[in-house]
């Protein structure tokens, strides 16, 4: 597990023109190696799933999107143990990389990514405060788990998470 954050200059140089880069080289490097990538999404509400499909051709590489956000909807799509939900939060390290777990176990999909996290305005706690972000990948048969926190407001903090998500995919894909 890491725990990093990045500063406000840093989320801004991750724009459109950045994002759109590392979802073509996302989509190629997961071409090149036959393999289809889902997503499991909680605060993001799909948008990650979105931002995948705006890119033309993304059927090929693209094989899924989980929109998980009720703690139900985690344990009925992905199969994330209700009693892990109770015991660890939905934000929480154990619970992303169920998500991502399960997001392969539920689909055709080889690679995977997963995000839940508090985005606000309301929610927030000392434990956990608004624009802590958990994340997980399952790429090459490992999981690898990080928290973000991301300051702002709640789309500020969502579109953080999309380009967070699919910047270290990139990287795990490249690894």
């Amino acid at each position: 597990m890491t725990v990093t954050s990045l500063s406000k200059s840093e989320l801004v140089a991750l724009d459109a023109q950045a994002l759109e880069a590392n979802l073509t080289q996302i989509s190629l490097r997961l071409i090149q190696q036959g393999h289809m990538l889902a997503t499991a999404e909680s605060c993001t509400g799909g948008m990650i799933a979105a931002a995948c499909t705006d890119l033309p051709g993304a059927s090929t590489w693209f094989e899924r999107g989980f929109v998980t956000y009720s703690n139900a909807a985690k344990a009925d799509m992905l199969g994330v143990p209700a009693a892990l939900i109770e015991q660890e939060g939905a934000v929480s390290e154990a619970v992303a990389r169920a998500m991502a777990d399960g997001a392969l176990l539920h689909s055709q999909a080889q690679v995977s990514l997963a995000v839940t996290g508090v985005a606000g305005p309301l929610g927030g706690s000392d434990a956990k405060p608004v624009g802590m972000v958990w994340f997980a990948w399952c790429v090459n048969g490992e999981t690898h788990s990080e928290m973000q926190h991301f300051p702002g407001d709640r789309a500020t903090i969502r579109a953080a998470t999309v380009r967070y998500a699919l910047q270290r995919l990139l990287a795990f894909l490249l690894g």
